[in-house]
């Protein structure tokens, strides 16, 4: 097997993740999916040990070392720990970086510590009943006042809706001059104006709260803008490369558990005298999914150096979202139908993970969408012939 390219001491931070899940999640987990919910105390341990957010510059309470692969080491062993469904990696690498390339320093210092600690629980708000991966479509709109903006609107599907203590709201601002005029708002959760609906419940990844929200004339102060007006789409398209290749790592991560449940299961079912796994076409489904595992692990390990390299382009986080959330879905169905009758039991773990696979071909960019990236990258004038690439 090729070796992955972790640093020692991101090793054993592995190792202590893992005994913290084990110790601390692991056993609440049935009841987080039976509340739909996963309790705030959580962010607060995780907080309290260094392993909620691990990026933050020191001053903030973090390790000030932004490699991608802190994160990559968190995302897979909540996978394997079959706690994927705890959306702390959301609240980490995906929301609080808009506040810290974004914002101003008074909005660092008076946001990061917490969300480092756990004692601020960070969601974004993007998604509308009538607008998902079109943003254009947005309805949710803010007037500006002398003071503050003024926001209206609703978001459907917000992950962290219900635990949420701030989050980073997507409104038009210039919605009849320029459709892709839009700010985004730091959003208190207590503020007036501002409602939180239904915990919405799903298909899958049960634990994770996941909510609509109202926002009804809500005053936000202007201090609480993020970035410049007017320019919330671009700072959102600048993070969709991270998003994906956070999501590919964790899609990958669970089609490697799928397989791994699966691989037990095989050796240790007899059908017709013999284990399942000596069977021809057990053998050969299992190989090619390994294979094709293998392989797209170490697209994704290099995907993840890239970024910190700062190449990685839009183009390559497509591709690993593309093609993991694809593999998850593929592995884990391979599994149930494998585990035959007892894959359809919840009690067998690859039930869940099928059920829990079903939403990443649609989330942070559907399948469709990862083809139009990669089709108009592909067959542009910008794509390089292999040989004359630049290895």
């Amino acid at each position: 097997m090729l070796t992955r390219q972790f640093t020692e001491e991101q090793k054993m931070f592995r190792e202590a993740y893992r005994r913290f899940l084990a110790e601390a999640v692991v056993p609440e987990m049935e009841r987080f999916r039976e509340q739909g919910i996963v309790d705030r105390e959580i962010f607060k341990a995780a907080g309290e040990k260094g392993f909620l957010m691990v990026w933050p510059e020191e001053r903030f309470g973090g390790l000030d070392d932004y490699d991608i692969r802190w994160e990559q080491v968190i995302i897979e062993e909540l996978a394997y720990a079959r706690c994927g469904d705890w959306f702390g990696s959301l609240h980490s690498r995906i929301v609080a970086p808009y506040i810290t390339r974004f914002g101003t320093e008074e909005q660092m210092q008076r946001y990061i510590p917490g969300a480092v600690s756990g004692d601020i629980v960070l969601a974004v708000a993007m998604t509308e009943p009538d607008a998902g991966s079109n943003l254009a479509g947005m309805r949710t709109h803010a007037t500006e006042e002398d003071d503050h903006w003024v926001l209206n609107g609703q978001k459907t599907y917000i992950s962290n809706g219900i635990n949420c203590d701030l989050v980073v709201v997507a409104a038009k601002t210039d919605p009849h001059n320029n459709p892709h005029a839009m700010t985004l708002f730091l959003v208190e959760g207590n503020w007036e104006g501002f409602e939180r609906g239904r915990n919405l419940k799903k298909l899958g990844l049960k634990a994770q709260d996941t909510a609509e929200l109202f926002f009804h004339d809500v005053k936000v102060p202007k201090a609480n803008v993020l970035g410049e007006a007017h320019q919330g789409f671009y700072y959102l398209m600048s993070g969709l490369a991270e998003e994906r290749l956070l999501g590919a790592m964790g899609y990958l991560a669970a089609a490697q558990l799928s397989w791994d449940l699966t691989a037990t299961f095989v050796q240790e079912r007899e059908v017709f005298g013999k284990p399942l796994a000596a069977m021809q076409n057990t053998q050969f489904k299992m190989a090619e999914l390994r294979a094709e595992l293998d392989i797209t692990q170490c697209y994704v390990d290099q995907a993840a150096l890239a970024f910190n390299e700062g190449t990685l382009s839009a183009e390559d986080a497509a591709m690993a979202k593309l093609k993991t959330s694809e593999l998850q879905q593929r592995v884990a169905d391979e599994g149930l139908q494998l585990h035959g009758g007892a894959g359809f039991m919840d009690e067998y773990p690859i039930s869940r993970q099928s059920a829990d696979a079903k939403i990443a071909t649609i989330y942070a960019g559907s399948s469709e969408i990862m083809k139009l990236i990669i089709g108009r990258y592909c067959l542009g004038d910008q794509y390089e012939p292999f040989n004359q690439r630049n290895f």
